[in-house]
C-alpha cells in the first residue's frame, strides 16, 4: 500500500503563487515578520510529523478504536496518546495562538495548510487537534481576562485540550431545544446538569486536563435560541496552582460505534452537578458558540479536503500499477499483454475528477484560511470589514462543496481500485467511512446551503454574493486575454450570469413562498460553489500558464493548466443542472403526500 505523502508543492503553489500570502500578510502587523520560507520551513517540518508519527497509526486506529473504561475515562488506540506527547513536545499545540498566551502567533492560513496534513495522514488523530484549536479561539475571543489567563497558556502548551458540547438527543441540529441546566452556585461559578451526544474528543488519555465548552440555560432564560448560555466546564477542576484537582461531575458514560473515524472518541457525556463557569454574556451563548462552530466548519472542509487527497494519492498510485486489459487510448507497453489501468480513459476521468476538486478544494479553503487572517488582523478597519463578508459567504461553500466532493472522491478512489476497493487490506475504504460524516458535522450540508442562500445572499441584499461577483469578474477580464484561457474565461463568465439570474428569481419567488429557497438552497450552494471553485481554477490556470512561459517547472504547471482544462470541461457544465433543479421550484417537492412515503 502506498504511504501518505504530504503535498507540500501544491500547498506552496497556491498559498504563495495563487493566494499571495507573504504579501497580503505584510499589510498586518501581527505577521510582519512571516515570511515564505519560515512557512516552508513550518509545513515541510509538519509533514515529517504527519508522514512519520502519524500516519502509520492510521489503520491501527481504525481496527482498534477507543475503549471506554470502568471509570467513564478513556483509552485510545496504541500509540496515539504518544504521538501527541511528541506534537506537545515539538511545540505544535500552539502554532497559530497569541504569543500572550505563550502560542506562536502564526496565521490561520499556516495553521489550514499543517492541519491538512495532519488530518490527510490519521483524520481520527487529527480531530482531537481540531477541536482544541477551536475551543481556544472561542474563549480568546469571549471570556473574561481573568478566564483567559488561566486556561488559554495550557490549551498553547498542549498540557490541556478542549471539545465543544452542543448537542443533545431531543435537540440534534436544532438548538433552540437545548435542555441542559445552569444553576448559579453563589460564588460566581454555576451547577449544569444534563447529557449531551455525539462530542468528539469528549474524553481520552492525551492530557491531563480537558475543557468542555457546553450550551446550557440559565434559570428563568428566554425560550428558544435567545436563552442559551455558554459556559467553561473542566474535566477536572483546576487547583489554587492551576494544575488539575477534583474530578467534575462531567463524564462520558458512552461511546458511539461509528462508521469511521474509530480512533477518535465520539462520546455520550453526562452532567451531574457539574461545576462551570459563563463565558461572555447571559443568553448570548449560541452568538459565542458560532465563533467555535464557525472555525469547525472551515475545519471540518479541510478535513474533507485531506481526506481526498489521501484517497487520491492511493488511487493514483493503484491505478499506475494494476495491469488489466487493452486500453483503446494508448497502445499496450511492449512486452504487456495489457495495459495499466489508468491508460483507461474512464479511470483517467475518475483520477482527473479527484486531482481536480481537491487541488479545487485547497484553494478554496486556504483562500477562506487568509481572509480570516485579513479579518483579524489588517491595518485597515474597512479592509477587514469587507473580508469578514468574503469569510462568511466563503464558509458554507468550504465546508459544504468540500466535504460533499469528499465523499464523490473517495467514492471514486475506491472504484479505481475495482474489487479491491471493497477489501479492508487495501486501505482505500478507510477513507470514505472517515470522510462520510463531514457532510454532517457542524450543520449538516442542508444547513450549510440554507444559511448561504438565506442568511448570506438573500438577507444582506446580495451584498455579499455581489461582492465575490466583482473579484470574479475581474479575474475574467484578465484570463481571457491569456493565450488558451479565452474559453474558460467565458464558461466561467455564464456561470457568473447564471447565479446572478438564478439569485433574482429564487429571491422574487421567496416573496410569495418562502419555500422557493428552502427547495433551491442545495442546488443553489453547488452552483455558486461552482462559481467560486470556478474562479479559483481560472486564477490557477492564468499563474500557471505565466510560469510556464518563464520556464519554471515546466511539468508541474502544465499538469496545472490539464486539470483546469479537464475542470472547465468536465465539471462545471453541472453548475447549469444545478441551476435547472433549483427552478424546478417548490411544489414538486412537496406534492407527495407524507403517508406515501
Amino acid at each position: 500500500m502506498a504511504e501518505y505523502k504530504i503535498p507540500l508543492k501544491d500547498m506552496q503553489f497556491v498559498l504563495n503563487d495563487l493566494l499571495g500570502m507573504e504579501t497580503a500578510l505584510q499589510s498586518m502587523p501581527a505577521y510582519e515578520g512571516v515570511d515564505a520560507d519560515i512557512v516552508a520551513q513550518v509545513l515541510e517540518e509538519a509533514g515529517k510529523f504527519a508522514s512519520g508519527v502519524i500516519a502509520p497509526l492510521n489503520a491501527i486506529g481504525d481496527v482498534e478504536g477507543c475503549k471506554l473504561n470502568d471509570d467513564s475515562s478513556v483509552t485510545t488506540p496504541s500509540g496515539f496518546r504518544e504521538a501527541y506527547q511528541k506534537f506537545v513536545e515539538g511545540g505544535w499545540p500552539g502554532l497559530s495562538m497569541s504569543a500572550d498566551y505563550g502560542g506562536q502567533g502564526l496565521p490561520c492560513s499556516v495553521q489550514i495548510a499543517v492541519n491538512e496534513s495532519l488530518y490527510g495522514a490519521n483524520a481520527a488523530w487529527g480531530l482531537y487537534i481540531g477541536l482544541s484549536q477551536g475551543a481556544y479561539k472561542c474563549l480568546e475571543a469571549c471570556a473574561s481576562e481573568e478566564i483567559k489567563s488561566q486556561y488559554l497558556p495550557k490549551l498553547a502548551d498542549g498540557s490541556w485540550m478542549g471539545t465543544m458540547c452542543l448537542t443533545e438527543p431531543q435537540a440534534g441540529s436544532d438548538l433552540s431545544q437545548v435542555k441542559t441546566r445552569a444553576e448559579p452556585n453563589g460564588d460566581g461559578s454555576y451547577s449544569l446538569t444534563g447529557g449531551k451526544i455525539f462530542i468528539s474528543a469528549g474524553e481520552h488519555d492525551f492530557s491531563e486536563n480537558i475543557l468542555h465548552l457546553v450550551l446550557a440555560r440559565l434559570p428563568d432564560a428566554p425560550a428558544g435560541t435567545r436563552g442559551i448560555s455558554l459556559f467553561l466546564v473542566p474535566r477536572h477542576l483546576p487547583d489554587a496552582d492551576n494544575n488539575p484537582g477534583e474530578r467534575n461531575e462531567i463524564r462520558c458514560v458512552n461511546l458511539e460505534h461509528k462508521m469511521g473515524i474509530h480512533g477518535n472518541a465520539t462520546c455520550v457525556i453526562n452532567m451531574d452537578g457539574a461545576k462551570g463557569w459563563l463565558i461572555g454574556e447571559p443568553n448570548r451563548g449560541l452568538a459565542n458558540m458560532f465563533v467555535m462552530m464557525n472555525e469547525a466548519r472551515l475545519t471540518v472542509g479541510n478535513e474533507g479536503l485531506a481526506l481526498s487527497e489521501g484517497a487520491y494519492q492511493l488511487a493514483a498510485a493503484y491505478a499506475k500499477e494494476r495491469i488489466q486489459s487493452r486500453s483503446a487510448a494508448v497502445p499496450v507497453p511492449e512486452g504487456k499483454v495489457s495495459n495499466p489501468i489508468i491508460d483507461h480513459p474512464d479511470v483517467r476521468k475518475m483520477l482527473l475528477t479527484q486531482r481536480a476538486y481537491v487541488e479545487g478544494g485547497r484553494a478554496i479553503i486556504y483562500w477562506t484560511a487568509l481572509l480570516t487572517d485579513v479579518e483579524n488582523s489588517h491595518a485597515d478597519a474597512a479592509e477587514r470589514e469587507r473580508a469578514k463578508k468574503l469569510v462568511e459567504f466563503l464558509t458554507p461553500i468550504a465546508k459544504g462543496f468540500v466535504t460533499d466532493n469528499g465523499v464523490l472522491c473517495t467514492n471514486l478512489a475506491i472504484q479505481c481500485f475495482g474489487g479491491y476497493g471493497f477489501i479492508h487490506e487495501t486501505g482505500i475504504e478507510q477513507y470514505f467511512r472517515d470522510v462520510r460524516i463531514k457532510t454532517i458535522y457542524e450543520g449538516t450540508n442542508g444547513i450549510q446551503a440554507l444559511d448561504l442562500i438565506g442568511r448570506k445572499v438573500l438577507h444582506d441584499g446580495g451584498e455579499r454574493l455581489g461582492m465575490m461577483i466583482d473579484i470574479i469578474k475581474g479575474q475574467i477580464a484578465e484570463s481571457a486575454a491569456v493565450e488558451g484561457l479565452s474559453d474558460h474565461a467565458a464558461e466561467l463568465g455564464r456561470v457568473v450570469e447564471t447565479v446572478a439570474d438564478l439569485t433574482a428569481w429564487v429571491a422574487e419567488e421567496n416573496k410569495s413562498n418562502p419555500a422557493e429557497s428552502a427547495a433551491a438552497a442545495t442546488d443553489y450552494l453547488r452552483l455558486v460553489s461552482h462559481m467560486v471553485c470556478g474562479y479559483l481554477w481560472l486564477k490557477m490556470a492564468t499563474v500557471a500558464s505565466r510560469k510556464l512561459q518563464t520556464g519554471q517547472d515546466a511539468a508541474f504547471h502544465q499538469a496545472k493548466l490539464t486539470t483546469a482544462a479537464f475542470y472547465f470541461q468536465r465539471l462545471l457544465p453541472e453548475a447549469d443542472a444545478a441551476a435547472r433543479s433549483a427552478r424546478a421550484g417548490s411544489a414538486g417537492l412537496m406534492a407527495m403526500p407524507v403517508e406515501a412515503f
